[in-house]
């Protein structure tokens, strides 16, 4: 009995991690890596009152006496002991300390210098571009939550606080194979019509690297239960996630999920599931390790490979899958073609910060047609419960 899209996506959800790895990576090393710890600031950013600008540093006040002498120059990086006293003020460069007594700055385009002191143009109000105490950020603030991925902006701050190394959850480890004695791998020469050339195996490679995880290619292995289940073995031992693709049908020689139950000791946690493209698609565990078993046909080992796969890479490392639904309009109408969950392959623009969505020089046919995958492409979504749109009609689209 095949299941609800909705509950295996409920069931993958649910599914608890009990142990991560983790490891310390130098801060330009770790991006693109999950934080496994909260980044929490141990000084005041600025940790003194500070110039924003470029200028001279006076008492608000003064302005009103229109020419103020010039005492001293206070570099950005200085340690100065000078003060601002009334009638006076001190040059301070952009990141410079305010000066003690002064509690304004104004900017060079708002004075005139004559001489030794300054004329006054146009005046500012009180405490104008002097970064107050803590204005980044203050101590004790968690300024990075465990969970967040690492990018640029992150390392930044990292590097500001003087962190070195910190703390990530390790990628997870992603083996993958195609099942099928008709398949061919690269450079391999046909010998017969029946043969094809195998791509699962590279498109979910790819997936597997754009969607942070390390892949493990073991290629093409022909349909016998022996040389799968030994391979299989072997890859769950290597890996956190083995994904195969073909063997999970209901034919002759589809021994994948045979193997994963009785060979592997995996517990199934859903096998067969209402959607199209891909039915035929198994998920099982054993421990924290994963297999996810695809169908055989292109689209559908692609499509199911974003839908299953993805989102486990992630939570292997505590992180968010990056995968969203976004809303569209249709351009044009769409067909509903089976009482199933769909993901059709559609032609995405954005226009007015609106998203639409059509179909032009998309195959309709079996769930082979890869290249529906080319160009600038979601997968607009339709539960087992929807029925054909209309031009105009809001729609929700996966964008991979």
């Amino acid at each position: 009995m095949m299941m609800h899209f909705d509950e295996s996506m409920s069931l993958l959800e649910q599914q608890q991690v009990d142990t991560y790895k983790t490891k310390k990576l130098y801060i330009m090393q770790a991006q693109g890596f999950v934080l496994a710890e909260d980044i929490v600031a141990d000084h005041n950013s600025p940790a003194y009152p500070t110039s924003g600008m470029d200028g001279y540093a006076i008492i608000s006040e003064d302005q009103a006496m229109g020419r103020l002498k010039i005492d001293s120059i206070n570099p950005a990086g200085s340690a100065l002991r000078n003060k601002v006293t009334g009638g006076t003020c001190i040059k301070t460069f952009t990141g410079s300390l305010m000066p003690e007594g002064a509690d304004t700055l104004i900017p060079i385009e708002n004075v005139e210098v004559d001489g030794e002191e300054i004329i006054i143009k146009e005046p500012v109000p009180q405490g104008f571009s002097v970064r107050e105490v803590g204005e980044n950020y203050a101590k004790g603030e968690v300024l990075i939550r465990k969970g967040t991925k690492i990018d640029f902006a992150h390392i930044g701050v990292l590097a500001s606080l003087n962190i070195v190394h910190v703390l990530v959850y390790e990628k997870p480890t992603v083996a993958i194979l195609s099942t099928g004695s008709e398949l061919l791998d690269l450079g391999e020469v046909q010998t017969n019509d029946a043969q094809i050339r195998s791509s699962n195996n590279y498109v979910i490679e790819a997936i597997v690297r754009k969607y942070d995880g390390i892949p493990m290619q073991l290629g093409c292995i022909k349909d016998d239960r022996k040389s799968i289940s030994t391979v299989m073995s072997e890859a769950l031992q290597k890996s956190d996630i083995v994904v195969t693709t073909g063997g999970v049908s209901v034919g002759d020689f589809d021994f994948v999920k045979d193997v994963v139950r009785d060979d592997l000791g995996c517990e199934v946690i859903f096998k067969g599931v209402r959607i199209k493209p891909g039915q035929h698609i198994m998920v099982a565990r054993r421990g924290d390790k994963f297999v996810v078993a695809l169908p055989g046909f292109a689209y559908s080992s692609t499509v199911t490979a974003l839908l299953y796969v993805v989102p486990l890479i992630e939570k292997l490392q505590h992180g968010i899958s990056p995968l969203r639904y976004v809303k569209a309009k249709l351009k044009e109408p769409f067909v509903k073609r089976a009482k199933k969950a769909e993901f059709t392959a559609c032609n995405v623009t954005l226009m007015h910060g609106e998203y639409y969505v059509d179909f032009k020089d998309k195959k309709v046919g079996t769930s082979a047609i890869l290249t529906n995958m080319l160009g600038d492409v979601g997968l607009l979504y339709t539960s087992e419960e929807d029925t054909s749109k209309e031009v105009g009609d809001e729609v929700f689209i996966l964008l991979p």
